[in-house]
């Protein structure tokens, strides 16, 4: 979360609240939004995809945007990804690795107002990393 301010865009650093490092929430500033999971590493054999990247409640706005998702497995195993809504998994990635794939995938998103969102990560051998970036325009409504 940002330094003070919550992800609101009012703490005391202003509009451009500071960037405090990967977190598993959703970011708000101003009319956009940003979350980074930051490297996060599985180990092999985790049956799918079972280790947390994102995981937060979106609020009273549409979230329009992309997931974009990256790993550094270069051949020999399966990757898996999975984003949920609302315990619902909206996207299911399964991934043989290529080395002549680049091993980043985007995938264009929109997130209702009030949804819990999950991006969870794993692969079939090996201990490797990745990241979950997912950046957007959000959309109030007015009264």
């Amino acid at each position: 979360m940002s330094i003070g301010g919550g992800g609101g865009g009012g703490g005391p650093v202003g509009v451009t609240n500071s960037f405090t490092g990967p977190a598993e929430a959703l970011e708000i500033i101003g009319d956009h939004a940003y979350a980074y999971s930051g490297e996060i590493s599985a180990t092999g054999d985790t049956g799918g995809a079972t280790v947390g990247m994102l995981d937060f409640t979106s609020g009273n706005y549409l979230f329009v945007g992309t997931l974009d998702f990256s790993n550094t497995v270069t051949s020999g195993t399966d990757v898996f990804l999975e984003m949920g809504m609302n315990g619902a998994n909206v996207i299911t990635l399964e991934e043989d690795s290529d080395p002549n794939h680049p091993g980043i995938t985007e995938f264009k998103i929109i997130i209702p107002a009030y949804t819990e969102v999950t991006v969870k990560w794993g692969l079939a051998s090996g201990t490797k990393v990745a990241t979950a970036i997912m950046q957007g325009r959000i959309y109030r409504t007015s009264d």
